[in-house]
């Protein structure tokens, strides 16, 4: 049976993020994880996390300003030291809030630059970080996003990471499994995450087509959990959906998994 996670930069959202740990408590979760913690000081989430007996199981690395349309630099050739700066910040939240997993976005493509550019910085970036995430314990994980939501996001296929984690080929280095992006991406949802078995460290879901509850749509949510099962796959699923109303009133159907 999966461990679920409730990712509180999507749930709990009517809350101020302070509050989220509380209320996610409060619902049955004992992870959560957060896309960008940065508005409050790492100190402070810690303390909230044992106010709330909580673990902390993910988060990303700063983005850089999201609302211009950033998506982090592991990819982007000439921000090698954005991403620097960024890991150094991570690493910190990380080793406070004892986060044993971060994501490295990779950023959107800039197109007077070959694939084969972004592909090489993304490829020295991981490999150089790595080491210093191994020290601290942690994973850092690579996640494909949908072209359809996201069409200059380097990372668009799950082909695509592995051949990127290929070529790191460190251990500490793996795939974060997004079953919403890959609906969009792969559509045999449930297949593919089998062949990708002992390849990811992370798991998110939502429901498909349209990141609702994942009890809606078309992806079979207990399927793809039986799956994971079978695989024996024993991480966490990340909850990364927008509620039809509110969070509360839409998770009953996690009520089995809580």
């Amino acid at each position: 049976m999966p461990k679920l996670s409730a990712n509180l930069s999507w749930l709990f959202t009517e809350l101020p993020l302070r509050e989220r740990f509380a209320a996610a408590s409060k619902h049955g979760f004992r992870a959560v994880e957060i896309l960008w913690p940065y508005e409050l000081p790492a100190g402070e989430i810690a303390a909230e996390l044992r106010a709330h007996d909580l673990e902390l199981v993910l988060i990303n690395l700063p983005p850089g300003d999201v609302a211009s349309g950033e998506r982090g630099f592991a990819a982007r050739p000439g921000d090698e030291a954005r991403f620097a700066a960024g890991l150094a910040t991570a690493l910190e939240y990380a080793v406070t809030c004892r986060c044993p997993r971060l994501h490295a976005m990779s950023g959107r493509r800039n197109n007077a630059l070959p694939l084969t550019a972004h592909e090489e910085t993304l490829i020295a970036n991981l490999s150089g970080a790595a080491p210093r995430c191994a020290e601290a314990g942690i994973t850092l994980t690579i996640e494909p996003l949908n072209a359809k939501e996201n069409p200059d996001y380097f990372l668009q296929s799950s082909a695509q990471a592995i051949a990127v984690l290929e070529r790191v080929a460190q251990p500490n280095v793996a795939l974060q499994l997004d079953l919403y992006h890959t609906f969009h991406t792969e559509a045999c949802v449930i297949e593919r995450t089998h062949e990708l078995r002992g390849r990811f460290a992370h798991v998110q879901v939502a429901g498909c087509p349209d990141r609702h509850e994942p009890d809606t749509g078309e992806l079979d949510v207990t399927r793809a959990f039986a799956q994971l099962d079978a695989d024996g796959y024993d991480g966490y699923v990340g909850l990364e959906y927008k509620p039809r109303t509110t969070t509360a009133a839409g998770l009953a159907w996690a009520a089995p998994y809580l």
